[in-house]
């Protein structure tokens, strides 16, 4: 036979060996793609002449659609690492709510919750619809929230496969066949990352979108592939619904002792939330997102989503057993040579580096994750000026104001726009850019539980002492672990306690295993005249910030902050 011949038989034998397993590969897609699709089709939210709908695939199975699109890669041991792109945080100021007739008047409209008009909605969201068209796309049904009397069914639709397993990762998944079938979402959102706006012919601040409809029960998001805005997305419905309901709706983690005793720790991403919670000694019930109703204290999620940048394997031993396991998501985290080992430290692509697991990782974690109503609080403040006590106790007003006035710091780039360094801020409820309702909503309901249960509330200053950022150093995780220890066990319960002048809340003065001048800031500083300086100066940064909510609180609640 001729070679030449030869050579196109051959060409053509290996074609039809590639059209074969080619055909094989799509005909095993085809076979699970629609397996556990539910009868509620994506025709009900306008999503038409689809290519391929990958319903409710299992983890496994998001791998291999993952690594074949090209989407991320395995690291050592087996986390997925994907890269977000342009976005590596929230991008806050393209977060919008429809303004329309059901919540007008029940939104805190504001620089949180700016308004978006219904007919620019319905055309954005369209031409979203119209972009899917003649492509694959991914549905996850699941629930928020771990209560069943106040779980929402919803869905996540998503444009990338990796974001599928993200919301399998962070949501309360559904393992009943039959149910997934017959799921219908109370609440849907399509994530479409490839699709931008028009800032101009669409009226936003960029080609990227956050948008909530709640008339509609519908968020889409466009432009952006950081997977938090998903999770974000249903944290800020629950807090529009559930206060509705008489729930308090905390940007929180939460955990329980041996004895039933709860605890629950409000703060901003990187002051301590996820760390603090994580306690080999105590089941993690989450660690972000949680609601609290006359039964107790249920995590909304079905996951947790932790900061791993510089990870300590020594103080953060559970977190960082995570990074190592098959099913764990890592966002813009470093990894390198032939065996593809992480590199924690590095940030290189943002400081705000993330994993993404499911809640049963813990090797604590509560697995109803529900717990009974707390019997501490601790509000988390990373203090940039070194003045505040590492831990101060406060009275049910004193608790609302704190709560209201949410002092902390913004830390390591969670938004877009921040760097690595820490910049004080105010954040209503420990959360403003999530909560929906006027902060003294969640506040009272704060205080009527806190009174109802006899619940004890702490003030813990993570962040400086000795000095402000730059100066003094950052307070020893194993001094507030012992202080926190302190306050669980009762051995807090018998000290004395002396008043801050100022800001009004008892400090204890010894606390066992930790120094007692670290329990009195002055006495860290070198310069004391600048402490007092700094102190009265944060004192009227207070004062100051909490004028804009004097309007809709009580007289109690104001009395309640410092004295200028």
């Amino acid at each position: 036979m001729p070679t030449f011949i030869l050579v196109v038989t051959k060409i053509i034998t290996k074609f039809g060996d590639v059209m074969k397993r080619q055909l094989r590969d799509e005909m095993k897609k085809s076979q699970y793609a629609g397996t556990l699709a539910s009868e509620h089709g994506l025709e009900n939210h306008g999503l038409k002449y689809l290519n391929e709908v990958f319903w409710n695939l299992s983890t496994s199975e998001l791998y291999e659609e993952i690594l074949d699109r090209e989407e991320g890669k395995i690291a050592h041991n087996g986390p997925l690492l994907v890269y977000t792109g342009e976005h590596t945080a929230r991008a806050a100021n393209d977060k919008f709510v429809v303004r329309e007739s059901s919540t007008k008047n029940d939104i805190w409209w504001g620089k949180h919750n700016k308004p978006y008009t219904k007919k620019k909605f319905a055309n954005l969201s369209n031409r979203l619809k119209g972009y899917l068209q003649g492509k694959d796309v991914f549905v996850q049904d699941c629930y928020v929230g771990a209560d069943e009397n106040f779980g929402m069914p919803i869905r996540v639709i998503t444009q990338y496969a990796w974001h599928s397993l993200f919301a399998r990762n962070m949501f309360v998944i559904e393992r009943d066949d039959k149910k997934l079938k017959e799921h219908i979402p109370e609440f849907t959102l399509i994530s479409a990352p490839d699709f931008k706006a028009d800032p101009e012919y669409d009226d936003l601040h960029s080609e990227t979108f956050i948008i909530l409809n709640f008339e509609e029960r519908l968020a889409i998001i466009g432009g952006s592939k950081y997977g938090g805005e998903i999770k974000k997305s249903f944290f800020t419905i629950m807090n529009y619904l559930l206060p509705k309901r008489d729930v308090l709706t905390m940007h929180c983690s939460a955990n329980v002792g041996q004895k039933g005793d709860v605890a629950i720790f409000f703060g901003l991403s990187g002051t301590g939330k996820t760390t603090l919670s994580a306690d080999v000694n105590r089941g993690l019930i989450g660690d972000d997102e949680h609601g609290w109703s006359d039964d107790g204290v249920f995590n909304f999620e079905g996951g947790c989503y932790a900061k791993v940048i510089n990870l300590n394997p020594e103080a953060e031993p559970q977190i960082y057993a995570v990074t190592q396991m098959f099913g764990t998501i890592l966002e813009n985290v470093v990894f390198g040579g032939r065996f593809r080992h992480l590199d924690l430290d590095d940030d290189m692509y943002t400081e705000n580096t993330r994993a993404s697991y499911p809640l049963e990782f813990i090797s604590n974690a509560v697995p109803d994750a529900r717990g009974g109503n707390p019997k501490n609080i601790f509000m988390l403040t990373c203090d940039v000026s070194g003045v505040l006590p590492p831990i101060s106790r406060l009275s049910a007003d004193q608790a609302m104001y704190h709560f209201i006035s949410g002092y902390t710091s913004k830390v390591g780039g969670t938004e877009i726009g921040l760097g690595a360094d820490p910049i004080s801020t105010f954040s209503a409820c420990f959360g403003a850019p999530f909560m929906v309702h006027h902060p003294y909503v969640y506040a009272r309901l704060l205080k009527e539980r806190m009174l109802k249960n006899n619940v004890n509330c702490w003030l813990i200053n993570t962040g400086w002492t000795g000095g402000p950022f730059g100066v003094g150093n950052r307070i020893s995780i194993k001094h507030t672990r012992a202080l926190l220890n302190a306050a669980l066990d009762g051995g807090l319960d018998d000290v004395s306690f002396r008043q801050d002048p100022v800001f009004g809340f008892e400090i204890p003065e010894s606390c066992p295993e930790v120094p007692s001048d670290i329990l009195d800031p002055i006495s860290t500083w070198a310069d004391k005249e600048d402490y007092k300086r700094r102190h009265q100066n944060l004192a009227e940064k207070f004062v100051e910030n909490f004028k804009q909510f004097e309007d809709g609180v009580t007289a109690e609640v104001i009395a309640a902050g410092p004295k200028i």
